[in-house]
């Protein structure tokens, strides 16, 4: 389960045109900003990467909005996000080992950022209703491979509930907000 001492929170390339291109975008986008907001309150670490920004545009204004001041934006030209040597810094100063993830496509970048992740020792939970890619079959191919690979594939209301673990919980009333 997931253990908010020890999690931090990766967004991949919630971008316009991505989000646009998507087959589910539109939820992709709304369920990622909640888990944004979640980690926000909750002062969850978050790192938020941008394939080419300079094409793909820059990060959605949901997913900024509902984003933490202290949230660190990479841009990236590698699929996997882990292979860029800022993601490296980021996850090191966290000192975190469970990664919950979100992100577009889930097929490429979202899948080979997991993989990497989960080869380097991390416990990676991947936000299925918070994830997207360009059609469904390769959707569901990716999320058939992440669980082989050993990816925890989940969902944004289980993973809230996980983060509080109690309605005694000081943050309970506003992130069960998020749900309703």
């Amino acid at each position: 389960m997931l253990d908010i001492k020890n999690c931090l929170l990766v967004i991949i390339d919630i971008q316009d045109k991505l989000v646009k291109a998507g087959f589910n975008g539109d939820l992709c986008e709304e369920k990622a900003a909640k888990i944004c907001k979640t980690a926000n309150i909750l002062n969850i670490p978050t790192i938020i990467t941008e394939q080419y920004p300079k094409g793909l545009g820059h990060t959605t204004n949901a997913i900024m909005t509902n984003t933490a001041d202290f949230a660190t934006i990479i841009e990236k030209s590698s699929f996997s996000a882990y292979s860029e040597s800022e993601f490296h810094q980021e996850l090191s100063k966290s000192n975190k080992k469970q990664v919950i993830i979100a992100g577009i496509e889930l097929h490429i970048c979202v899948l080979q950022t997991a993989v990497d992740l989960i080869k380097k020792g991390y416990e990676v939970f991947i936000l299925k209703d918070a994830c997207t890619s360009r059609n469904k079959d390769e959707f569901d191919t990716g999320i058939e491979l992440l669980k082989q690979y050993g990816a925890k594939i989940t969902c944004l209301e289980i993973v809230l509930f996980q983060l509080l673990k109690t309605s005694q919980n000081k943050h309970f009333k506003e992130i069960q907000a998020l749900i309703k």
